[in-house]
């Protein structure tokens, strides 16, 4: 049987590649030839996706991996000589990746985020209030979907918000797979720069904010706190505004779950939690590469061979989520695996739950009428970016 290629073709807007299922179908594992021509893995099904997650043998490091699909950005960041920033954890391996983490995790813990949630609501109030003032029709990625988790990210982080318009612009240069290779790096210097004059800053006047903590630890140099200041604001507010946007648009198109997510206090923590599962927008990965030859589910990776998960086909696998292409947000939901799994989870998960669960009601509520203002086909996808959702949404009420 020849090998497969990473499949990203889209029949419908909320369901994987009608490929990829078909692939889920035939077997949990496959051969895949990666846009480079190295010949590795695609896992379909949840258990095999949750072992090479969890397994301690594989590595995230930039330079062993290999571009699932064709992509000048994608070949730019993974050639060969590539090496993983100061301070980008998220693409480190054991010891390095725990030093790092150590340092973060007391900053995003369960009770820290739950002290967020009023200035959240605020935050999604004040959205709400600026649409409720501009009148339909508005985009509701830039009115509400993007200033949320951008908003937030900058007051934890303390990021000044009235910059916010470069490092977004920048951001969507990093994550958009058609960006010429030069441009991407050029996007990536200048959010670099950005970073490190603000740490170098709030070395001579620290503040209450997690940039500011982490200096007065003296376990990082200005490059690292940099580093990981970067990869907290893009994942920060790239991965919360999309969820925020795609998953409205579901619901506008399913009114039964709207309704039950409007009028239903009691399912909204579930219903967060199927959204996350049945969209899943990290649609390009995860990946890992084996630092040694490793057996899951019978299948022997070799050593050096990249493996490539397709999450959102993952997270409908019928032998871990019967009926799991039906969104249905009072079912339970939990153990898929859109924030990850291992030493690598999302960090930012908690304060990323929190967004949704104040932002879904708190719009649903203000604008009960509140559907598209185009017709379904004529909403933009981000198909074209790493991180899946919608470019544009349309609404009105």
């Amino acid at each position: 049987m020849s090998d497969v290629t990473f499949p990203t073709d889209r029949q419908r807007p909320f369901d994987p590649p009608d490929e990829a299922i078909e692939l889920r179908e035939r077997a949990d594992m496959h051969r895949m030839t990666f846009a480079d021509g190295h010949r590795g893995w695609l896992v379909t099904g949840y258990s095999a996706a949750r072992a090479v997650l969890a397994h301690p043998r594989f590595s995230n490091r930039p330079e062993l991996a290999h571009p699932p699909i064709p992509g000048s950005l994608l070949r730019a960041r993974m050639q060969k000589d590539a090496k993983t920033p100061p301070g980008f954890f998220l693409r480190m391996d054991e010891p390095e990746h725990a030093r790092f983490r150590r340092l973060l995790t007391g900053q995003f813990t369960v009770r820290r985020m739950k002290m967020l949630e009023p200035r959240v609501e605020e935050i999604a109030n004040a959205c709400l209030d600026d649409m409720a003032a501009a009148g339909g029709p508005v985009d509701l990625v830039e009115k509400f979907a993007l200033p949320i988790p951008s908003l937030v990210i900058c007051e934890l982080l303390g990021v000044p918000y009235d910059d916010r318009a470069q490092f977004q612009e920048d951001t969507k240069l990093l994550v958009n797979l058609e960006s010429k290779a030069e441009d991407a790096m050029a996007a990536f210097g200048r959010i670099t720069a950005f970073m490190y004059g603000l740490v170098q800053r709030k070395r001579k006047q620290p503040a209450d904010d997690l940039i500011s903590g982490l200096i007065e630890s003296g376990e990082l140099d200005d490059e690292e706190l940099a580093g990981v200041s970067l990869l907290l604001l893009v994942a920060g507010h790239e991965t919360t505004a999309n969820m925020l946007g795609l998953g409205t648009y579901a619901l506008l198109t399913n009114p039964a779950q709207l309704a039950a997510m409007r009028d239903d206090p009691s399912v909204v923590e579930n219903g967060v939690e199927e959204l996350l599962r049945y969209l899943t927008i990290i649609h390009l990965g995860p990946m890992r590469t084996a630092l040694e030859d490793v057996e899951i589910e019978g299948n022997v990776i070799k050593a050096g061979e990249c493996v490539a998960l397709h999450l959102p086909t993952v997270n409908r696998d019928p032998s871990r989520f019967p009926d799991g292409d039906r969104l249905d947000v009072a079912r339970p939901a939990g153990g898929h695996l859109t924030f990850g799994h291992g030493i690598h989870q999302c960090l930012g998960q908690q304060l990323a739950r929190i967004e949704m669960r104040i932002g879904y009601p708190a719009l649903l509520r203000r604008f009960p009428g509140l559907r598209l203002a185009v017709t379904p086909e004529e909403v933009p996808m981000r198909s074209d970016m790493s991180i899946y959702g919608v470019h544009r949404l349309p609404v009105t009420w």
